[in-house]
């Protein structure tokens, strides 16, 4: 092997994420919104974890840090354990930002195109409003939004159909339609979403098709490249849209 070729240990791995990659990559990104949501007057509404850590910690903030972090560690050792080392290397982590950020430029700039593209106004100037207080809560919210909404509608909404799909029509014509289709519902459910419960949006079209368009995009996201850079994606975005402005 020439010096310049680097080996298997040192080369960044760009194929699609598997499950193992994304826990290791998608970690921090879980323990930091944890850590900080405690403190919040909200929480997002697809978390289910926050509620259930603070009943088990007794309403103890230090026990309930140390619950979130003990996960955390479980998390490492577990895939340490495995020989999964690598995922946790500095590279990979600033790849998938780059990624991330790759990625939600272009989920920024489709989202105005579509909008402009459909009798509509222009793209949002700005999101609606968000409960929080400052960049410290903004990007927290936006580590739980990533976190959570990708796992319950690219994992678990698309990834349930995405599968009942393949079983029963492969990788056809008519297995690819169903797909492309089932992906617009769920984009349609993750935007509508967002009105629904006690601090729901008020419904506009415009934010109603923008956001269904950067669901769209999620899910091609999640469905080529994998949860870890889904979930990277739409954290950037939020914390750009939130801090910077859409």
């Amino acid at each position: 092997m020439s010096e310049l070729e680097a080996t298997p240990q040192q080369q960044i791995d760009t194929s699609k994420s598997d499950l193992w990659t994304d826990l290791a990559l998608t970690l921090p990104i879980f323990v930091l919104y944890h850590l900080g949501v405690v403190l919040m007057p909200m929480r997002n509404a697809a978390d289910p974890v926050t509620t259930e850590l603070t009943s088990l910690a007794e309403q103890s903030l230090p026990l309930y840090a140390c619950l979130t972090v003990a996960i955390g560690v479980a998390f490492v050792l577990a895939l340490s354990a495995i020989g999964r080392k690598r995922d946790f290397a500095p590279q990979r982590f600033l790849f998938i930002g780059v990624e991330g950020v790759a990625y939600a430029l272009v989920m920024r700039f489709v989202g105005a195109w579509a909008l402009e593209a459909m009798p509509l106004s222009a793209a949002p100037t700005e999101l609606p409003d968000d409960i929080v207080d400052g960049p410290v809560g903004s990007v927290v919210m936006s580590l739980g939004a990533g976190f959570y909404e990708e796992l319950t509608f690219r994992v678990a909404l698309f990834g349930a159909g995405a599968w009942i799909v393949k079983t029963m029509e492969g990788k056809g014509p008519t297995g690819i339609f169903l797909m492309g289709s089932w992906a617009i519902v769920c984009a349609l459910a993750f935007s509508g979403w967002h009105h629904i419960g006690p601090n729901a949006d008020d419904f506009d079209m415009q934010v109603f098709v923008y956001r269904s368009v950067c669901g769209l995009v999620l899910t091609a996201i999640y469905a080529f490249r994998g949860f870890a850079p889904a979930v990277w994606t739409h954290v950037l975005y939020d914390v750009w849209a939130m801090i910077g402005g859409a």
